[in-house]
């Protein structure tokens, strides 16, 4: 029998549990209570199975109820499990930032990576953390995001913001306004695009992904009255990757772009830092957005929201985000395992564009 033909294992989805005092609990439970999730993957919930207990008495009369393994590799088809990353007794204190919220956030985050690393899972979704009260000596990082590139060697990454209506990539992430400008680059605009136009292609199976680029400037420069970087930067580097084949085009200034929905047009956006791109997803996507690292050798997402500590606590947190989060990481899966037997075999992926031509 052939390796294509063979039946294929249940998707084992990793989930950590975030930070203990927010909504990461609450958004878990309510994903994994459906019960038509456990038809998609096995979850496999690395936390603790107290304070998850805990986050279940304050949703009410929820019918859920956790399979608790020692290990990832005896969980159970169409159960919701949970692996406990201590057994020690934690006081969870609702919408505060605690130092040991961050310590078992980190902890559940390292023994998901090392069952990744071994294969124990298929993939990843993150509950939203505190960046600060995870800092330590083991995390020295701005964010899931650099954690992970550090742990798999992976220089060459980027944040996605992903919905059922746009992609939105940044050039320049987690950066202070005033440094933007000298970070944009034409080796970082090129690896940027080379990364999302690979991603568009194996992650989201588009084959001819056609990618918008934002300027920098109001008016993207005005031809360089406003600002160089569009003339001197952004523009060659489009040029030069048009004339290699990719379908790239820009700049556009963001306001109208986004104002006159030209943004419908394409399948893909990079935006030049974090609020240019993030402020149209937020407000067109903010309740069923995820965000999605790309060029990873792992697949991992997580919903675009934080640790709301606001409202921890009083069951009313929204699940949507979270639940596409757990739907694109299948998804993405499911695509690269298409992608890597489709460019195994020359023939079937003739045929697949063939098909593509004649629809």
């Amino acid at each position: 029998m052939s390796k294509s033909n063979e039946p294929q294992k249940p998707i084992r989805a990793g989930i950590t549990h975030g930070d203990i005092n927010g909504i990461g609990y609450e958004i878990i439970i309510k994903t994994l209570s459906e019960p038509y999730m456990l038809d998609f993957c096995i979850p496999i919930v690395y936390g603790t199975s107290k304070v998850a207990s805990y986050h279940k008495k304050t949703m009410g009369n929820i019918e859920f109820n956790f399979n608790l393994v020692k290990k990832a590799e005896n969980a159970v088809p169409h159960r919701t499990n949970i692996v406990n990353v201590t057994y020690d007794d934690v006081k969870v204190e609702l919408g505060k930032s605690t130092q040991i919220a961050g310590e078992l956030a980190y902890l559940a985050l390292e023994n998901a990576v090392e069952d990744l690393k071994t294969d124990q899972i298929d993939l990843l979704v993150t509950a939203p953390i505190n960046k600060k009260n995870i800092q330590s000596a083991e995390f020295k990082f701005s964010g899931h995001t650099e954690y992970l590139a550090s742990r798999f060697d992976s220089p060459n990454y980027m944040m996605l913001m992903i919905s059922n209506k746009l992609k939105i990539g940044l050039v320049t992430e987690h950066l202070a306004l005033s440094d933007v400008a000298s970070h944009i680059t034409t080796e970082l605009m090129i690896n940027r695009l080379n990364i999302f136009n690979a991603s568009l292609v194996m992650d989201f199976g588009i084959s001819k992904p056609r990618i918008a680029v934002l300027g920098l400037n109001p008016h993207s420069g005005d031809d360089g009255f406003i600002g160089n970087e569009e003339k001197n930067i952004i523009s060659p580097v489009i040029n030069q990757l048009k004339d290699e084949g990719m379908l790239v085009y820009g700049p556009y200034p963001s306001d109208g772009f986004f104002g006159s929905n030209e943004w419908t047009k394409f399948d893909g956006i990079l935006a030049m830092y974090h609020d240019q791109g993030l402020i149209p997803f937020k407000c067109l996507s903010f309740n069923d957005g995820v965000n999605f690292t790309a060029g990873l050798p792992i697949i991992r997402t997580s919903p675009v929201h934080g640790t709301a500590y606001d409202i921890a606590g009083k069951n009313m947190a929204s699940p949507d985000s979270f639940r596409n989060a757990v739907f694109l990481a299948i998804d993405i899966f499911k695509n690269r395992r298409m992608f890597a037997e489709l460019n195994s075999n020359p023939l079937k992926f003739a045929d697949k564009e063939k098909d593509k031509g004649e629809n």
